[in-house]
Formats: structure tokens, sequence, C-alpha cells
């Protein structure tokens, strides 16, 4: 355990029932491949225990009735304020409900249970492979499938998915709801393009979600709605992790509309 003292990586994901595009939206249901219906919380809970390397999972939520749901299917769940203002913030309350400070706290948000379990053994390699980095986040590069499903979206009005702008080191410039970088080509299918697909995953040290908690939400942060703005508005490097898709198609769920979209993965995926 190269961080030191304390246990090692845990998983948290936070869910909350109210949302301006889609109240409830953990509890919704969604099909797999063999018809039956869970619900996104479960899922995501499914996705994050498969993770290797993770010592515990749990769910961080304000609702009951997140939390009976939660409890009916086994997880395990910490209670925290409902004045959390997003899932960073809600991880960083949870911290202080454990009996053991970890090394490493992952933020799996509840609305991606297509997460593949990679994604999330990437970020925590890479967290300690560098004792430097103090938050991270993975990044996935678009093909022209992709691409046109976000372009989509935007086309249509909807606030999708998040694409981020990396520099040289490989720590985050920009994170935006918009589509970028700007480019004005056509791409094929499977070809792969300039835009990364920012991956609903945060991976930070105790100290990071300290100080996070220390600051007022920044203008970027308030504009895009996107929390991971106020490392960057105040100074805090956030490292991007580029992780390989194998195969694995990503998508997360921001409005009803995406529900069609993730059975089908589902389905193509052949999970249950």
């Amino acid at each position: 355990m190269p961080r030191g003292c304390g246990s090692g990586a845990i998983i948290f994901i936070p869910a909350r029932f109210a949302s301006a595009r889609f109240p409830g939206k953990p509890l919704a249901e969604l099909r797999g491949a063999g018809g039956e219906a869970k619900s996104l919380i479960r899922r995501s809970w499914e996705a994050a225990r498969a993770v290797k390397g993770a010592d515990a999972v749990y769910v961080v939520t304000d609702d009951a009735r997140i939390r009976e749901a939660a409890e009916g299917f086994g997880a395990d769940v910490l209670m925290t304020s409902p004045e959390c203002r997003n899932g960073t913030e809600r991880c960083a309350e949870a911290v202080g409900l454990l009996r053991e400070v970890p090394q490493i706290v992952v933020n799996l948000q509840g609305d991606a249970p297509l997460t593949p379990s990679w994604y999330v053994e990437d970020l925590i390699a890479a967290m300690n492979a560098d004792p430097e980095v103090s938050v991270a986040t993975p990044v996935l590069a678009t093909s022209g499938r992709h691409l046109e499903k976000l372009r989509e979206d935007r086309r249509r009005g909807r606030v999708g998915g998040t694409t981020a702008l990396v520099d040289h080191a490989g720590n985050a410039i920009y994170f935006s709801k918009e589509v970028l970088p700007f480019t004005p080509r056509s791409y094929g299918e499977e070809e792969r393009t300039p835009v990364l697909h920012h991956v609903g995953v945060y991976a930070y040290t105790p100290g990071a979600l300290l100080r996070y908690m220390e600051l007022p939400p920044g203008t970027y942060e308030r504009l895009e709605g996107l929390e991971q703005l106020r490392f960057l508005e105040y100074g805090i490097p956030l490292r991007c992790v580029e992780v390989e898709a194998r195969g694995a198609e990503f998508w997360e769920l921001n409005n009803p509309s995406d529900i069609e979209i993730i059975e089908a993965i589902l389905r193509e995926r052949g999970i249950e």
C-alpha cells in the first residue's frame, strides 16, 4: 500500500432521489439481456462489486427510499446530509463515517452502471503509481459512432455526456457538457476521434476531499453543473487516465431517453 497507513481503496456510490432532469433516477428500472428488471442503483452497485482491489463498496445517500432499496439487495449504506450539493461532497462527508480512513476513495456515480471494472482498476493503479496525484478520473477516446451520439444529444437540446480537454502531461484542462474540442469533420463509425468522453468516476485522497469541502463552488462548476470543475478553478490538478473500451460501449443515464440506449447495450453485452 504505497500511500501509507489505513485501508486501501473503497468505492462510494453517491445517490440522490431528487434530480431536475430525472426525479427518482436511482430507482429507475433497466431490463438486462434476460429481461430481468433491476434498479439503476443496483446495477451500479453490481458494477462496483466487480472491481478488483476495492476493499468495500457503499451506497451513499440521504434518501430513505434509496437506503431501503439498497439494503434490500444487500448493499452497505451510509446516510449523509441532504445539504450535500454533489457526489464529491457526499463522498467527503461519508469518509468521516468510516471507522478507518482509506488511502483512496473512489466515487462511482450511481448513473453509470455500464462502467467496466477495468476503468476503476486502472484509476486506482494510476493513483498508486504516482503519489503526487490527489484526484484522478477516467476518459475514453470516442469512436465516430460514439461521437455522433454525443452530437445528437446536443442537436436535440439534451444535456448528455461530458467531454474532457487534457494537456500533454495528462492533466485536465477543462470539462464540458458541450462536445469539445470542436471538430467539423465526420468520422467512420470505428474511427478514433479527438473527443474524449469523461467517465463519471473519480478517485481522491482523503486530503483532496477535505480541501474540496473548504472551497466554495466555482463559477464554471455552477454554469456547467460539473462538480470536478471546482478542483480546476482553484488550481488543484486533476489527472485524466485514458482507459480502453475493449469493445464495451459506455453510456450514462442522464435523461429518461437514455434507458433505451443502456438496455440495448446490456442486451448486447449479455448482462442479465
